[in-house]
């Protein structure tokens, strides 16, 4: 039987890389996806590959830092399919390794608009559905730039420690409701996240690159969407309000 068969799931950031994957295997365990981005030509991609497998999907588009988009991503959700059994909150941004030092506002609001408010949103939209049948996951992509202090910039640091934070909050608050809230801190990932930084701060990408000798290997997007697909099923049943990190080794050292 498939794990996910009668499901319903939202993916954000689902156009490519990690959401894309997640929403793709989703598909393939039987959920019916919401295949939610910004760019909505290239969900549309997605959807019509996720059927040609025979799956169920539809795209939507959602900028995450705008209110009225997460509130017509999750009622799309809802009219379209029903009810909402899985929130995937993967959309996110790099920061271009900016140092604190060397930091502007609005860089700072806009990763976490991105990054930590938009997760913020779209729970706070999708738990009334869960509570009212005392159901439901969350699966975070946190990073683990959420877990140490110089994988990334000061912005995107801070900004996935505090969905780290998050997750742990919601995970516990709820549990007695049925609802569960986990992250997955993905280390070195092939994806296209890296189209987002434009002009890498060299003083910032030096301390944060110091480390990358260590990395065993780089992953790719399906690594991730296993996990994702664990932590969306019954078989992560007793595992809530934690972070699943998916490195292969490489903050174990």
């Amino acid at each position: 039987m498939m794990k996910l068969s009668g499901k319903v799931a939202i993916v954000t950031g689902a156009a490519s890389g990690m959401g894309k994957a997640i929403a793709e295997l989703y598909a393939a365990e039987g959920a019916k996806v919401i295949v939610s981005d910004i760019d909505l030509d290239t969900a549309q991609i997605v959807v019509a590959g996720i059927e040609s497998q025979g799956g169920t999907a539809l795209a939507v588009a959602a900028n995450v830092m705008k209110e009225e988009d997460v509130q017509h991503l999750i009622d799309t959700a809802v009219n379209t399919y029903g009810t909402l059994d899985i929130l995937v909150n993967n959309a996110g941004i790099m920061d271009n390794f900016v140092p604190a030092g060397e930091l502007t506002d609005a860089l700072w609001e806009r990763v976490f608009a991105i990054n930590t408010t938009g997760p913020m949103r779209t729970t706070r939209k999708a738990l009334p559905i869960f509570i009212e049948k005392k159901s439901g996951v969350i699966v975070n992509i946190a990073s683990a730039g959420g877990l140490y202090g110089s994988r990334a910039g000061a912005a995107y640091t801070a900004s996935k420690h505090a969905v780290v934070g998050f997750t742990k909050n919601v995970g516990f608050q709820y549990a007695n409701l049925g609802i569960r809230c986990n992250a997955i801190a993905p280390g070195g990932v092939a994806t296209n996240i890296g189209a987002t930084m434009t002009e890498p701060n060299g003083f910032g990408m030096e301390r944060a690159m110091a480390g990358m000798n260590l990395n065993p290997r780089t992953g790719d997007a399906l690594d991730i969407a296993k996990v994702a697909l664990f932590l969306a099923s019954d078989d992560s049943g007793f595992v809530n309000g934690t972070v699943i990190t998916a490195d292969a080794g490489w903050t174990a050292y």
